[in-house]
Formats: structure tokens, C-alpha cells, sequence
């Protein structure tokens, strides 16, 4: 379980290498003009809309679940990330980033505590340093790839393959996980 938890985490934190902030940045002054002063403006508009992620999480997986929450709000958000790659005008890119932000991050607190509910006692803490030294070493090696790739392919192309990788996770995620219970799961 553990073991195909990280793999799975693994392939995520891989496809989040192609749209670091700052390839992101990158895209949105090259494409678009962006300056240093609006890029610093969408940015920190786009940190507060992740905390607000971070905060919707925890009443989402109240009603939802823990993986529904986990997996709709990740593929919804990935789908917009995609579509940030033929966005035709700086506005409309920027709106779908902030969409994307708002989304992205309600998987972090869901998929600590889902870990943490899926696995036995004693296999937390390799559980834990697993899945997170898995989503390390994974995210590690995209960033060169990324940039290759925004040069030889299209500058957009990250947006695509990370998108693209992100929701063959979650499909993967529900797929292998919906039918696991959780421990505290009175069902």
C-alpha cells in the first residue's frame, strides 16, 4: 500500500516539476510581457488563493471524503492548468491561474491525513518518509526537463505535460485507492 502510494505521489511531484512558480513567471513574461511588477502582484495574489486551498480543504473532505476531495478538486485544477497553455491573452491566463491556485493545494492536507488514516500505526512514519522522499526525488529531475522542453517543443508545452501526467495521477489515485477504507471508518 505504502509502496504504491509513493509511486503514485511520486508521478505527481513529477509533474509539478514542469510548472514550478518560477517556469510559470518565465511563461508569463515571455509570452505575455508581464513585468517584474505584475508578475510580483499575480503571485501573491495567487499564494493567497493556495492558503484559501489549504483552508476549504478540510470542509470539502467533511462532506465529500478524503480521496473525492482529493481527486476532483487535483483533476479539476489540472484541467485548468492546461488550458493556461492556450490562454490568447495575459488576462485570461492570469484568471486561470488563480483558478488553478485555488484548486491545487486541497490534496496536501487531505492526502496527509488520508495516508495517515489508510496505514496501520506502526507504518506512519515510513509511510510518511516515503511518500514525501518519493515526491522529493521525483520533482527533482523535471525543472531541466521543463526547460528543454519550453524551448524545443513550446514554451506552453509544460503546461500541457504537467497537466497531462497530474491527471493520469488522479485517475490512477481513485482507481487503485477507492475501494481501500479507512481505519477509523466505522463502515
Amino acid at each position: 500500500l505504502i509502496r504504491k502510494m509513493a509511486a503514485l505521489f511520486a508521478l505527481d511531484a513529477f509533474a509539478g516539476g514542469f510548472v514550478l512558480q518560477s517556469l510559470v513567471a518565465y511563461f508569463l513574461h515571455t509570452r505575455f510581457g508581464l513585468d517584474l511588477g505584475d508578475l510580483g502582484l499575480v503571485f501573491f495574489v495567487a499564494q493567497l488563493l493556495t492558503a484559501a486551498s489549504l483552508l476549504l480543504a478540510a470542509p470539502l473532505s467533511a462532506r465529500f471524503g478524503l480521496l473525492p476531495t482529493m481527486v476532483v478538486s487535483h483533476l479539476v485544477s489540472n484541467m485548468v492548468l492546461i488550458a493556461i497553455a492556450a490562454a490568447p491573452t495575459a488576462g485570461l491566463a492570469v484568471g486561470l491561474l488563480l483558478v488553478r491556485q485555488l484548486l491545487s493545494q486541497m490534496d496536501v492536507p487531505t492526502r496527509q491525513v488520508w495516508v495517515m488514516a489508510v496505514v496501520e500505526d506502526p507504518e506512519r512514519e515510513a509511510a510518511a518518509s516515503l511518500t514525501t522522499l518519493a515526491r522529493t526525488v521525483a520533482q527533482a529531475a523535471t525543472p531541466a526537463l521543463t526547460g528543454w522542453t519550453m524551448q524545443a517543443v513550446a514554451l506552453g508545452a509544460p503546461f500541457v505535460l504537467g497537466g497531462g501526467l497530474k491527471i493520469v495521477y488522479d485517475l490512477l489515485l481513485y482507481a487503485t485507492f477507492k475501494d481501500v477504507k479507512l481505519r477509523d471508518d466505522p463502515a
